[in-house]
């Protein structure tokens, strides 16, 4: 078996810590200045419950301005984060509309997602609590609070979508016992093979 590869994407609203989240998890560096991004993409190999992967990591725009480029990177992202600030209301309220957007590109009930609450340091300006956990159980998703400042959750929070990806792969694909059968099986799936 060789690498597996993931592409990651980031996504969720402005100034909600996308790219700190990113760098703190490639570089292990907290990025303190805030300069709105317009699409970075990241490459990091890792092992992950003793199964090396390469994860590439689209790092995206928070702006309503780059809504275009949005459904591309939905298009060909294998999980996502969903972030939002527990320190601004506004940038959780949007998570859902993030995801039924991710859902309706993808055509589908569900795909692997995780939602996460960034700026999880900043308790005393904290908006968004208990409701956090309650999002992530409408949508079916796990949930996490993380820190990129303090580096709380960054590393978990990338590790967890690889294996809700994993999951959700073996799922669609189950191995099949005759290797004879090549492109589409029964159900429809394709199973790439890298």
């Amino acid at each position: 078996m060789g690498l597996e590869k993931y592409r990651l994407v980031v996504v969720g609203g402005g100034g909600v810590g996308k790219s700190a989240l990113t760098i703190q998890f490639i570089q292990s560096y907290f990025v303190t200045d805030y300069d709105p991004t317009m699409e970075d993409s990241y490459t990091k190999q890792c092992v992950i419950d003793d199964r090396a992967a390469r994860l590439d990591i689209l790092d995206t725009a928070g702006q309503e301005a780059f809504g275009a480029m949005r459904e591309q990177y939905m298009r060909t992202g294998e999980g996502f984060l969903l972030v939002f600030s527990v320190t601004d209301r506004g940038s959780f309220e949007e998570i859902s509309k993030f995801q039924r957007q991710i859902l309706r590109v993808k055509d589908r009930d569900e795909f692997p997602m995780i939602l996460i609450g960034n700026k999880a340091d900043l308790d005393h300006q904290r908006q968004v609590t208990q409701e956090g956990q309650q999002l992530a159980g409408q949508l079916k998703v796990t949930y996490m609070e993380a820190s990129a400042k303090i580096r709380m959750n960054v590393d978990q929070a990338f590790h967890e979508l690889v294996r809700v990806i994993r999951k959700f792969q073996e799922q669609e694909c189950p191995p099949s016992p005759e290797p004879t059968r090549k492109g589409k099986d029964k159900k429809g799936c394709r199973c790439v093979i890298f």
